[in-house]
């Protein structure tokens, strides 16, 4: 059986190193890149992410980022965003009262949580649907690694008779927010799958078996 590849999309914003360790032990052959060529060409690319909305997006752009994200779908190939990674992959995002234009691959907003305690870290569990392919195999009870103040809170894109209906997983932190989306070549994760120990690699394993 052939080992997928799996190019790490190197922007200057993510916790690349415990990335690439997690895809690596979960089976991947991975690359740390921001060249075009070798993201595109890719079995799946991952976007990561840690800090602010508007930080991660200058970053994106500076390498083309969004460019790369939007050709790899344009052509069904698998892209999987995490933490701010999957923020910035809706239309915007509003931090301490700045707007920022995100991927706008799906629509709606990314905004603080209404919650007594900020940010939201630690672990905490999701409610996946069934059909889940990044959760296959685990029960309701498994644990994720969370840390950030802002999530997207609802989900804004309306059902097509011409594509399958998207995955959406939810966790609670004060108020409901999606812990993660399968939609077509395009799944992503608010926790942090490299920081969620047996968990998270057995995410990223659904993730790389499904490339």
């Amino acid at each position: 059986m052939t080992t997928k590849s799996v190019a790490l999309l190197d922007y200057g914003s993510g916790n690349l190193h415990s990335a690439e360790r997690a895809l690596v032990r979960a089976g991947a052959r991975v690359e740390v890149t921001a060249d075009p060529q070798i993201a595109l060409a890719a079995d799946g690319l991952v976007v990561p992410g840690v800090g602010a909305f508007a930080a991660c997006m200058a970053g994106l752009r500076e390498v083309r980022g969004e460019r790369i994200i939007g050709q790899r779908l344009a052509g069904g190939r698998p892209v999987l965003g995490i933490c701010v990674g999957m923020q910035i992959l809706f239309e915007r995002g509003v931090e301490f009262g700045v707007e920022t234009d995100g991927c706008a691959e799906w629509p709606g907003v990314v905004e603080r949580l209404s919650a007594p305690v900020l940010p939201h870290m630690g672990w905490n569990t999701v409610s996946a649907p069934s059909d889940s392919v990044l959760f296959k195999g685990m029960d309701a009870e498994t644990r994720f690694y969370f840390v950030h103040s802002y999530a997207a809170q609802t989900w804004d894109l309306p059902p097509s008779e011409h594509f399958a209906s998207p995955k959406l997983t939810w966790a609670e932190h004060g108020v409901p927010f999606l812990a993660a989306v399968e939609n077509g070549a395009l799944s992503a994760t608010q926790f942090h799958p490299e920081k969620s120990g047996d968990a998270g690699a057995h995410l990223l394993r659904n993730w790389i078996d499904s490339l």
